[in-house]
C-alpha cells in the first residue's frame, strides 16, 4: 500500500548485486548528507505510508531473527519500516520507485546508516537473480503492483526463504484463503503451491498517511519448493486460472471454456474429480491431480 547505497565488499553483497540491474532507469542514491523537505505523496505510485513503527511488529517478529540478515525492502517510503529493520540488526537494501522519496530516505538516515543501501527504481524490474542468497523480503506494497510483486517473490525458492508484506486487507485474505473460503481463488492456489502463508495482523486505514479507503493486512510467507518442476508451473497456473475464470460455473464448464467439453470431461474423469464441483471446492492437491492426468487423457484427439 505504499516502494540502496553502500559500497559492497564483495560479489555477495546485496547492494553490489542489485546496482548492476538490467533496468537502465535504476538510480543508486549517493551517500551524502542532504536536507530535503518531505516530498509529496503521489497517487500514481499508490503511496500510503505507515505513521508508526510499532505497527510493523508482526512483520518484524515473523522475519526474525534479523541480526545480520539481508533484507530487500520494497517501497520504503518515509522509512518507518526501514528504521525497524535496521533496529533489529538487518542489512537493508531499500528499493524505492519514487526518486524524491529515495533521496529523502537517505536524508533521514544519512551516511551513518552503514547497513542501509537505497536504490531508486521500479520494483517490477528488480534483478532477483542477482540478489545474494539468502535474502529476506519485506515491504509495504503499492496496491496497483502488489500481485505481480508477490508472484515474483514466491518463485525465488531457496533464495528468499521468508517474506512478509503489507497489502490491502482483502488481498491479504485472498493470499491465505483455503477451499470453501469466500476469498479463495486462483491466487490462493498459486500461493499454496509456493509457500505456507500466514495472516499476521490487520492495520487500520487511519494508520496510514494519507488514509486509504480500506484497511491493510500483514501476510508472511515461508517459501518452499513448488510441487512440480519449474517448467510445468506455467501450464499448471494457467489451468488453475481457467478453472476460476467463471466462478459460477461448474468445474467442467469452466474448463470447457478453454479445453472444450469433451476434453474437460475426460480430464476430470481421469483425475477422479466430480465435474459438478466448482473451482473453489478444490484444494492444491486436486488441482495437481487434474494437471497430472496423462497427456492423452487431458488432450484427446478431436473426433
Amino acid at each position: 500500500m505504499g516502494e540502496g547505497d553502500r559500497g559492497g565488499e564483495g560479489p555477495g553483497d546485496p547492494a553490489e548485486a542489485c546496482q548492476i540491474g538490467r533496468n537502465r532507469e535504476t538510480e543508486v542514491i549517493p551517500s551524502r548528507p542532504m536536507t530535503l523537505r518531505r516530498p509529496s505523496l503521489k497517487k500514481t505510485f499508490g503511496q500510503h505510508h505507515l505513521v508508526d513503527g510499532s505497527l510493523c511488529r508482526p512483520l518484524i517478529e515473523f522475519l526474525s531473527p534479523l541480526s545480520g540478515a539481508r533484507v530487500l525492502e520494497i517501497g520504503p517510503g518515509g522509512g518507518v519500516l526501514t528504521a525497524e529493520l535496521l533496529r533489529a540488526g538487518a542489512e537493508v537494501l531499500a528499493w524505492e520507485v519514487d526518486p524524491e522519496w529515495a533521496f529523502a530516505l537517505r536524508g533521514r538516515f544519512g551516511p551513518s546508516a552503514a547497513k542501509l543501501s537505497i536504490v531508486a527504481g521500479d520494483a517490477l524490474e528488480i534483478p532477483w537473480e542477482r540478489l545474494a542468497e539468502p535474502t529476506l523480503v519485506a515491504g509495504n506494497l503499492p496496491y496497483n503492483v502488489a500481485t505481480p510483486l508477490i508472484e515474483r517473490i514466491l518463485t525465488r525458492g531457496a533464495a528468499v526463504p521468508r517474506a512478509a508484506v503489507l497489502v490491502q486487507y482483502e488481498v491479504a485474505e485472498r493470499l491465505v484463503a483455503g477451499p470453501g473460503d469466500s476469498a479463495y481463488g486462483s491466487m490462493s492456489v498459486l500461493v499454496a503451491a509456493y509457500a505456507h502463508a500466514h495472516l499476521l495482523g490487520q492495520v487500520k486505514k487511519g494508520s496510514f498517511r494519507p488514509p486509504p479507503k480500506v484497511d491493510g493486512g500483514f501476510v508472511g510467507f515461508n517459501l518452499r519448493p513448488p510441487p512440480l518442476p519449474p517448467a510445468e508451473m506455467p501450464a499448471f497456473i494457467a489451468m488453475v486460472r481457467l478453472a476460476f475464470g467463471q466462478r459460477r460455473k461448474t468445474l467442467k464448464n469452466a474448463l470447457a471454456a478453454g479445453w472444450g467439453k469433451e476434453r474437460a470431461a475426460a480430464v476430470l474423469e481421469a483425475a477422479g474429480i466430480d465435474p459438478g464441483l466448482r473451482a473453489e471446492a478444490l484444494g492444491l492437491g486436486e488441482f495437481l491431480a487434474i494437471h497430472q492426468v496423462p497427456i492423452p487423457a487431458r488432450y484427446p484427439p478431436d473426433s
